[in-house]
């Protein structure tokens, strides 16, 4: 049983898993979206849900500095309802203000990660710390 993170942006889906105990997150991958053109990266994900024996979704929810629902996080709650009508699992939203932010900084700082490939895992790692921000506030209860 694990929970799979989710950062879902304009063009890609940071995707991690957590282990089999619900202590920690992983990042596992990138997923490209088109919002235009209808794709979504759905089969992708179905085949990592599969994979991975997922078991719940946490989201993460670009709430505005406020606190107010904007319109980023307005499209992260049109794909968990994608992804609930899909799957049939429970979805949860995880606060991600400044997740992105955090990541590009760790990169940076800890890591001395060119901007290029900061591009390639900046989602990634933004998932990793959304699922791994829920299981500490939920104390890893699967």
């Amino acid at each position: 049983m694990r929970v799979m993170g989710l950062d879902v942006g304009s063009k890609t889906v940071g995707i991690a898993v957590s282990d089999p105990f619900g202590w920690t997150a992983q990042g596992v991958e990138i997923i490209r979206i088109d919002e235009e053109k209808g794709k979504f990266g759905l089969e992708r994900l179905a085949e990592l849900v599969k994979e991975y024996q997922v078991t719940k979704f946490v989201i993460g929810l670009p709430k505005n500095m406020n606190n107010s629902i904007g319109p980023r996080a307005e499209a992260s709650m049109a794909y968990a309802e994608k992804v609930k009508e899909l799957f049939a699992l429970p979805v949860e939203f995880q606060d991600e203000r400044l997740t992105t932010v955090q990541a590009e900084r760790m990169l940076v700082e800890q890591a001395d990660v060119s901007r290029s490939k900061r591009k390639k895992v900046i989602d990634k790692l933004a998932a990793v710390m959304i699922l791994q921000n829920y299981l500490d506030r939920t104390g890893n209860k699967l």
